[in-house]
């Protein structure tokens, strides 16, 4: 039977151990870049906070695609 002391709970090596964390922690770096470059460009693509003039401005934008989307569906 196994005893506490003959070796750690996920049955990895220290070594073994390392090099997960160190593949676990470059992978993990790599998501978060790719998100934060993600979020930047639909921020810059259509900003989800709104400008100057509130979210009366969205809704004159969104009357304005509709009107000129409208002939061509209808």
């Amino acid at each position: 039977m196994a005893t506490p002391t003959d070796g750690s709970l996920s049955g990895l090596t220290e070594g073994e151990a390392k090099e997960f964390h160190s593949i676990f922690m470059t992978s993990f770096l790599i998501f978060v870049g790719v998100a934060v470059v993600a979020h930047i460009l639909a921020w810059l693509w259509r900003p989800w906070l709104p400008g100057p003039e509130g979210y009366a401005e969205v809704m004159t934008n969104m009357q304005f695609a509709a009107a000129n989307l409208l002939p061509l569906v209808g």
